[in-house]
Order: C-alpha cells, then sequence, then structure tokens
C-alpha cells in the first residue's frame, strides 16, 4: 500500500469514526503530510519499505529544520519545539499502528520509535518578599477580602492544590482550629486518587482562617443557599477553581507581581522554601502528596540553582 493513501485512510478513519475535531484532524494531516513527503524525497512511497531508522530520522529533521535544497539560506520549515516533535511522532505510530489494525500490513516499524521525552522545566518560586506582599495585598474589612486573605494563605501555608482546596468543607478544618494556640493542628486533604493525607495549619493561615469564619464567612453564607464548603463566593456559592485563579492574578497584581502567576505558583513556592529551609525532601514528598519521591525532586534542582546564586554573591573567591 502507498503511504499517501494510507494518511488520506487514517485521517478520514479520525474524522469520520472517532468523531475528532476538524482542528485535530488539520493537526494531524500536517504531521503526516510532511512525514510522507520526506519518505518520498528518500525514495520511499511503498509503506512495507519504511524502516524505524526513517522513523528516527523524520524526527530528527523536525528537530533540526530541513532547509531549501535551491536556496539554503531559506527553510522548507523550521526546527519545531520538543513538544511539537513528539507529537508528530505520536501521530506517524498511531498511523503505522492503524495500518497493522486495518490489516495493510503485517509490521510496525514505528513500534519501538519514542517521542522525544518533555524538557524538564524547573517550578517558578516566588521570592520570599514576593510572598509575602502577595498574602497581606487583601484587605480585612470586607467579607471578601477576609475569604481572599484565607485563600491565599492556606495556598501558601498548606501546599495544598487549588483543586484540593476550593473542595474543603468548614469541617474539615473545624477541629483543627479549635486545637489550644500552643499546637500546631492539621487539615484532612483529599488529593489525587481520593488519597489522605494530613498538613499541618501554621499560625497565619490559622488565623486568616479564623477572621474569616467569624467576620467574613457568615455575612456570604446568607446571599446563598447554605453550603458546607470553606470558601464561598460572592453568591454564597462554593468557590470555583477558575474564580480562585482570577482571586490570584488580580492580587498579584495589586501587590505589584509583575512574573505570570498560578495557584501552582505558590504550591512551588511552599515547596521550594521548605527545602531551603532544611526540610528533607521525603517530608515535603508527603505534604505535596506525590506518590513518588522523583516529582518531589524536581524542587531540589530549583535550591541548587538559589545555593549557587548565593556563592557565587557571597564567596570572596566564588569568582
Amino acid at each position: 500500500m502507498r503511504i499517501k493513501g494510507l494518511v488520506s485512510g487514517y485521517l478520514d478513519h479520525l474524522l469520520v469514526e472517532r468523531g475528532l475535531s476538524a482542528n485535530t484532524v488539520a493537526a494531524y494531516r500536517r504531521d503526516l503530510d510532511r512525514y510522507a513527503d520526506q519518505l518520498a524525497d528518500a525514495g520511499v512511497i511503498e509503506l512495507d519499505a519504511v524502516t524505524p531508522a526513517m522513523i528516527s530520522e523524520y524526527a530528527s529533521a523536525l528537530a533540526e529544520g530541513v532547509r531549501d535544497d535551491r536556496d539554503p539560506e531559506h527553510w522548507r520549515h523550521r526546527p519545531l519545539a520538543r513538544a511539537s516533535v513528539a507529537r508528530a511522532v505520536v501521530a506517524v505510530r498511531n498511523l503505522h499502528k492503524f495500518a497493522v489494525e486495518e490489516r495493510h500490513t503485517e509490521r510496525n516499524p514505528a513500534a519501538e520509535v519514542q517521542p522525544p521525552a518533555p524538557a524538564r522545566r524547573l517550578p517558578k518560586a516566588l521570592p520570599l518578599d514576593a510572598v509575602q506582599r502577595l498574602l497581606e495585598a487583601p484587605p480585612i474589612d470586607t467579607p471578601l477580602g477576609l475569604r481572599d486573605r484565607a485563600l491565599l494563605e492556606l495556598l501558601y501555608g498548606t501546599g495544598t492544590r487549588i483543586s484540593e482546596l476550593v473542595g474543603l468543607d468548614v469541617d474539615d478544618l473545624r477541629r483543627a482550629l479549635d486545637l489550644p494556640d500552643e499546637e500546631t493542628p492539621a487539615i484532612r486533604v483529599l488529593g489525587k486518587g481520593s488519597k489522605e493525607r494530613f498538613v499541618p495549619l501554621g499560625s497565619y493561615a490559622r488565623a486568616a482562617v479564623s477572621a474569616y469564619l467569624v467576620r467574613g464567612r457568615p455575612e456570604l453564607a446568607r446571599r446563598g443557599r447554605g453550603t458546607p464548603a470553606l470558601l464561598l463566593n460572592a453568591r454564597g456559592g462554593r468557590l470555583s477553581r477558575q474564580s480562585a485563579w482570577t482571586i490570584l492574578r488580580a492580587t498579584a497584581e495589586q501587590a505589584g507581581i509583575t512574573v505570570e502567576i498560578s495557584p501552582h505558583t505558590l504550591r512551588h513556592s511552599f515547596a521550594t522554601h521548605l527545602l531551603d529551609g532544611g526540610a528533607d525532601v521525603r517530608v515535603v514528598q508527603e505534604l505535596l502528596g506525590h506518590a513518588s519521591v522523583t516529582t518531589t525532586q524536581i524542587y531540589t534542582l530549583v535550591t541548587v540553582d538559589h545555593l549557587r546564586e548565593v556563592y557565587l554573591t557571597a564567596h570572596p573567591r566564588a569568582l
């Protein structure tokens, strides 16, 4: 079977039988047409002539880009980002899998060709002074301001995911708030896969939540129909993840923070600042609710960069 005929049949399969959107099919078409063209340039037009090496060469060409043979100053296509190369390789793997399933061939040359691993991105943590400005920005003389301060103190003070936080009910914190001041309470958090963990509640978060429950939440609750949710919106219903994002970004702007920020930024800051302060990575793993310590260890790369920066600026023989 000819490769271009296979590509055409596969795209029809995606659109008609699998019901993928026109935009998704267009992305597949772009990747697979480029693949078929590269094979054709190498004199390969039949499906059974394709080898794993050819597919690997296609991935390399995407990553490195291809210049126009007639005018080397111009690109036939420019180098693609790692994520785009990975997407294209997955499209090729699916194409050849489809060919086997439809009995157009008995072998799959793409079976052992893996897409490139995504680039490892270091989490972005806010400096301590920026965190402090952010946490102190919401006013404490309005119900919404009290709620916003409680929201931000909990995000940074516990390192919870935003979905975990907006899912908390008042009763999840009531027992912790009733403990004597000299004790450090812990709140129950239900994480991914309904995995339960307990996270300490520091004094600042505890004070912010207590103030909100006494002077803020009752007013917001009167506007709704009654809900056990801890964090309420202006209509008295449970605060959504999207609204929490909006609150955080508006407060960051108010605090003069110009970098892009999200609820996960505070989670990253929580972990990074703990490790900077000497916390064991296994402890941070438990606090974050990571299933594997490997996930948590990415934060150690951040602290190594911080240590390097401090060394270079502080040590008299560093430079």
